[in-house]
């Protein structure tokens, strides 16, 4: 219900930036699936979820959850809507915990969004992906659907506090899948070329330079 209510007040809000948005029928109309973006913005995990048909689950920092007073529940009703689930990010455990996490849903059949750089581009520039999004697909054995954002960096750049109104595109491009990899999610060499092969797919949607390939 709160995703519902979620893409009735914030999507028209959204669309007051007319986003040019293209490729919406690529993304699977049933079953499990990845979301492999790039990553320019705080902005990018509302963007695409909204932008998207189906509902994409993204993962947060727990901090979002736990906050106090007026601020603190607006803030975990908001991302609690978009179908955003907390992760510890200072455990030792963190990264397996975010994998568990995004697993739980793609079993249930959900979409599921990462950004295989791992943190935003500072520069513009697209960073070289780790292999989780790899590991995800194969052991879920389900598609990866590349995507590219552009212009969410001038919505709300890094470190700026408030959003300010800007154009921004959102590009989701055919789906992959890797038949010729099933049963190897625990092979880096496996992981390693799905996850070249992903990148490169958002490489080619969005056209930025590359950084550290």
């Amino acid at each position: 219900m709160l995703y519902l209510i979620a893409r009735f007040v914030l999507r028209p809000a959204f669309l007051i930036l007319r986003p040019t948005v293209t490729g919406r029928e690529n993304v699977p109309r049933t079953g499990a699936f990845i979301i492999a973006s790039n990553h320019l913005s705080f902005i990018d995990s509302m963007a695409i979820p909204l932008m998207a048909p189906r509902k994409v689950g993204y993962l947060a920092k727990a901090e979002y959850f736990t906050g106090t007073g007026v601020k603190g529940w607006l803030t975990r009703a908001l991302f609690t809507a978009l179908g955003a689930m907390p992760v510890h990010r200072q455990t030792n455990r963190a990264a397996q915990e975010a994998l568990d996490t995004a697993m739980t849903v793609l079993r249930a059949g959900g979409g599921f969004g990462i950004y295989p750089e791992g943190t935003r581009s500072r520069d513009g520039r697209l960073a070289r992906g780790k292999t989780g999004v790899a590991w995800l697909a194969l052991t879920a054995g389900c598609p990866v659907v590349p995507v590219a954002v552009a212009g969410t960096d001038k919505i709300q750049p890094i470190g700026a506090r408030w959003p300010w109104p800007h154009r921004f595109s959102v590009t989701f491009g055919e789906p992959l899948t890797f038949p010729e990899y099933a049963g190897k999610a625990n092979n880096g060499k496996a992981r390693r070329e799905v996850t070249d092969r992903i990148m490169e797919a958002i490489a080619e949607l969005s056209g930025q330079e590359k950084a550290g390939w």
